[in-house]
C-alpha cells in the first residue's frame, strides 16, 4: 500500500476558519469608523447643549474615562480569548454558553437596530448633499436602503475593499474634525473659556449636577461605543493577542479626543446660544460653521456627515455579522448550518451579512416616530447591556481568584480597572435607562430602555430555552473555539 505524504495526511479543513488579513492599522480603522468622531459630535451636540448648556462639555471626559476603563478590560479579554464576536465570545468563556448567548442576543439586536438607524441618518444627509432637499419619508427610506445595500456589498466583496473604504473614511473624519476644531478655536473663537462653565439657565449647583449633567452623561454614552468591533474580527487579525488591545483602546481614545477638540471649537464659536435654547436654531453645528466659515461649509458638512455615518454603518455590520456567525458556528442559533457557513476565497459570513441587511432594511421603513424612538432605545440598551455582561463577569472572576491573564494585560492595575469598569457600566445602564421626561410625557418612551430590556429579556429566555434544550444542536455540539496559532500568539 502506498505511503501517504505528510502534507497530504494533515491537510486542514479551513472552510470554517476566517482568513487572517487584518493588521493593527486596519483593525484600528474599523473600530475608529465604528465609533466615528463626526457621528459622535453630531449625534449629541444640539441635544446636550439644550439640556445642560455649554457646560455639557464636561460630560465628555467623564464618559471617556469610564469607557476607557472598559477598553482596558476588553483588551485583557481579547488577549486571552481572540475569538470572533468580541463581547459574545468573552462572556461565553467567562461564564458559560448561556451567559454568552444572552450577551450576543443583546449585542446582535442592538447593533442590527443601530445598523438601520445609521443608514437612515446617512440617507438624511446624502439627499441634501446631492441637492435632493424635499424627499418624502418613503424616498428617504429608499435612499437609506440603497446606502445599506452599498455597505453590505462592501462587507461581502472582501477585506481589501473594506479596508480601503475604512482608510478613506478615517482620513476624511480626521481632516474634518481636526479642521473644525482648529479653524473655530484659533481663528473664529467668540467666547471666553469661562463660557464652558455656564449651564445657560438649565439649573444651578447640585441641581445641575444631578439633573442635566447626569442626563448628558447618558446621551454622550452612546457616542463612545463601537470600539469593541475590532475584537469582533479577532480571528481575522494577524497577531490578534498583541494587536487588538492596542486597537480597541487607541480607537476610543483618538475618537474621544477628536470629539472633545471639535466640540470645544464649536462651543466657543457658537453665534447665538439663545436661539439654540429657545428652539429657533435646531441645527447649531451647521449654523456655527456657516456663520463662521461661510455658506459653502454647509454642503461640505453634509458630505462629511454622509461619509461618517456610512462608514460607521459598514463597521457596525462587520461587527454584528461576526458575532452572529460565531454563535451559529457554536450551533446556538436556528438555521446554524446556513448562518455558520463561510464563503468565497476570503471566507466571509456572507449569509449573515445578507440577513442583517434584510432585517435593517425592514427597519428603515418604519415611519412612526414613536416606534422608531423605541427602536433607538433598543439599540442603546443592546450596546450597554452587552458591554456590561462580560465586564461584570470579568470582575466576578477576579474576585473569585479565577483569572489568568493572556500575554497582554494591564498588569498590577488590572483588578482595580476591572472593578471600576464594572461599577461604571452598572451606573451608566441605570443612568441611561432612568425614565426622564424627555419625550413630552409619553410614558412608554420615557421608560423605553427599561421596556426594551424587559421585552428582549423575555424573548431571549424563550429562544434560549429552545436553543439549549436537551438533545438540541447546541447541547450536543459542546463547542469550544480554537484559534490556530501560526505566529506564536
Amino acid at each position: 500500500m502506498a505511503e501517504i505524504a505528510p502534507e497530504q495526511a494533515v491537510a486542514p479543513d479551513l472552510s470554517h476558519t476566517p482568513v487572517r488579513d487584518f493588521t493593527l492599522r486596519s483593525a484600528f480603522a474599523l473600530a475608529f469608523s465604528d465609533v466615528s468622531p463626526i457621528v459622535g459630535i453630531y449625534s449629541v451636540f444640539g441635544l446636550c447643549l439644550l439640556v445642560a448648556g455649554p457646560a455639557f462639555f464636561w460630560g465628555f471626559p467623564v464618559v471617556l474615562i469610564g469607557q476607557l476603563a472598559v477598553t482596558g478590560v476588553f483588551g485583557d479579554l481579547v488577549s486571552k480569548w481572540p475569538f470572533q464576536g468580541s463581547v459574545y465570545a468573552w462572556a461565553r468563556e467567562l461564564s458559560g454558553a448561556r451567559y454568552g448567548w444572552f450577551t450576543n442576543w443583546a449585542y446582535s439586536w442592538g447593533l442590527t437596530i443601530a445598523l438601520g438607524a445609521v443608514a437612515l441618518f446617512a440617507a438624511g444627509f446624502l439627499g441634501p448633499a446631492l441637492g435632493l432637499n424635499s424627499l418624502s419619508q418613503t424616498q428617504t427610506s429608499l435612499l437609506a436602503l440603497g446606502v445599506l445595500i452599498f455597505g453590505s456589498i462592501a462587507n461581502m466583496i472582501g477585506s481589501k475593499f473594506l479596508r480601503g473604504l475604512l482608510y478613506i473614511s478615517m482620513t476624511a473624519e480626521l481632516i474634518s474634525s481636526l479642521g473644525i476644531g482648529v479653524a473655530l478655536l484659533f481663528f473664529h473663537r467668540t467666547h471666553s473659556f469661562s463660557f464652558l462653565f455656564s449651564g445657560a439657565g438649565t439649573a444651578h449647583g447640585a441641581g445641575w449636577l444631578f439633573g442635566p449633567f447626569l442626563a448628558i452623561v447618558a446621551f454622550i454614552g452612546f457616542s463612545f461605543v463601537g470600539f469593541e468591533s475590532a475584537g469582533s474580527i479577532a480571528e481575522e487579525v494577524q497577531g490578534a493577542r498583541h494587536v487588538l488591545p492596542k486597537a480597541i483602546s487607541l480607537a476610543l481614545l483618538s475618537c474621544g479626543l477628536l470629539v472633545m477638540f471639535a466640540t470645544l471649537g464649536l462651543l466657543l464659536a457658537i453665534p447665538d446660544l439663545g436661539a439654540v435654547l429657545s428652539g429657533k436654531d435646531t441645527n447649531p453645528i451647521a449654523t456655527t460653521l456657516e456663520t463662521r466659515l461661510g455658506s459653502g461649509t454647509g454642503r461640505a458638512l453634509l458630505v462629511m456627515l454622509t461619509i461618517g455615518f456610512t462608514a460607521s454603518m459598514i463597521a457596525v455590520q462587520a461587527a454584528v455579522s461576526r458575532a452572529i456567525w460565531a454563535s451559529a458556528r457554536a450551533r446556538e442559533l436556528p438555521a446554524s448550518g446556513l448562518l455558520g457557513r463561510l464563503s468565497g476565497s476570503e471566507r466571509l459570513p456572507r449569509h449573515v451579512i445578507g440577513l442583517t441587511c434584510i432585517v435593517a432594511g425592514i427597519l428603515v421603513f418604519i415611519h412612526n416616530p414613536k416606534v422608531f424612538t423605541l427602536l433607538l432605545s433598543g439599540a442603546t440598551a443592546g450596546f450597554f447591556v452587552s458591554y456590561a455582561l462580560p465586564v461584570v463577569a470579568a470582575a466576578v472572576t477576579r474576585l473569585r481568584g479565577g483569572w489568568t491573564p493572556g500575554p497582554v494585560s494591564m498588569g498590577k492595575a488590572a483588578a482595580t480597572v476591572t472593578y471600576l469598569a464594572a461599577v461604571w457600566m452598572i451606573a451608566e445602564i441605570i443612568n441611561i435607562a432612568w425614565p426622564r421626561n424627555t419625550y413630552g410625557g409619553v410614558w412608554y418612551l420615557n421608560w423605553g430602555i427599561v421596556l426594551v430590556i424587559a421585552v428582549l429579556g423575555v424573548l431571549g429566555a424563550l429562544v434560549s430555552a429552545y436553543v439549549f434544550r436537551p438533545g438540541g444542536a447546541a447541547a450536543a455540539a459542546h463547542f469550544t473555539p480554537v484559534v490556530s496559532d501560526p505566529e506564536g500568539e
